[in-house]
């Protein structure tokens, strides 16, 4: 399938989602961290065509109330997730990350260098399976301020430092070799993954998990039900995460589409 405009519009109809946008928690969080601009290759031509594709492609975060197991498309990114299982570049991988102290954004770093500089395949697109402790880093800092996600970090992390832009973003993407630069570990964040065309997917079950272990722990301010609790998180993802109905179930219809599996 190629990557157009009339495919997005056509998959996004299919859903029932059309006109779906970020809540306006969402729209500030953007307006926050604005995303960088695209950081790829000559030859990347795929990956700019996917990158523009799902940047028009809407996330639905109005949910009011969202159940334990989703069982219909406009539930999740059905659209955008699409997309990424089309992806018609043929080297591609998909990280199954699921610890938020382990390496997992170095990791990543590393195989998109190797792909593109050692190997010469600068439309290499990775995935994020994100899920486990690794899934905090795919909420904004308003929710970590609201139930006190750092408390779930075991005080590792005090505020998501992952949404964090580092100094060295600013460098000359053309030193590709500077080992303080763009592509170094110096440069370790989500957005400036996100800006090499990584895709960050989140999953719909660890978001039910917490909310039902914030419930037990009785940290809830407004003393939402569960599935409204599932909806508020759901409706504060990172701009640019696509939600799958659970990584571990969608993994195996990534490879089926032919992503490599990395852990």
């Amino acid at each position: 399938m190629t990557v157009t405009r009339r495919n997005v519009l056509g998959i996004v109809a299919s859903t029932g989602i059309a006109g779906m946008t970020l809540n306006a928690a969402g729209r500030e969080a953007r307006a926050d961290a604005a995303p960088l601009a695209p950081l790829l290759e000559g030859g990347a031509g795929h990956l700019k065509a996917l990158m523009a594709a799902l940047e028009k492609t809407p996330r639905r975060r109005d949910f009011k109330e969202v159940p334990m197991i989703l069982d219909s498309p406009d539930q999740w990114d059905h659209a955008a997730l699409t997309l990424v299982m089309r992806y018609r570049g043929k080297y591609k991988q998909v990280w199954d990350n699921t610890a938020i102290e382990g390496p997992w954004l170095n990791l990543m770093r590393n195989s998109l260098n190797a792909q593109i500089w050692a190997f010469k395949h600068p439309d290499f697109l990775i995935l994020s399976a994100t899920h486990g402790s690794a899934h905090l880093a795919l909420y904004d800092q308003y929710l970590w301020d609201k139930y006190g996600f750092a408390k779930l970090t075991d005080g590792k992390f005090a505020r998501n430092s992952f949404l964090d832009i580092p100094a060295a973003a600013a460098g000359d993407p053309g030193d590709f070799e500077n080992a303080a630069g763009v592509f170094s570990p110096k440069d370790n964040s989500i957005p400036t993954l996100q800006a090499r065309g990584v895709v960050f997917l989140a999953c719909h079950n660890a978001i039910f998990e917490v909310s039902s272990k914030l419930h037990a722990m009785g940290r809830n301010p407004d003393k939402l039900s569960l599935p409204a609790m599932v909806a508020e998180l759901t409706n504060h993802l990172i701009p640019g995460a696509v939600l799958t109905p659970g990584i571990v179930g969608t993994l195996p219809e990534l490879g089926f589409a032919g992503f490599q599996y990395a852990k």
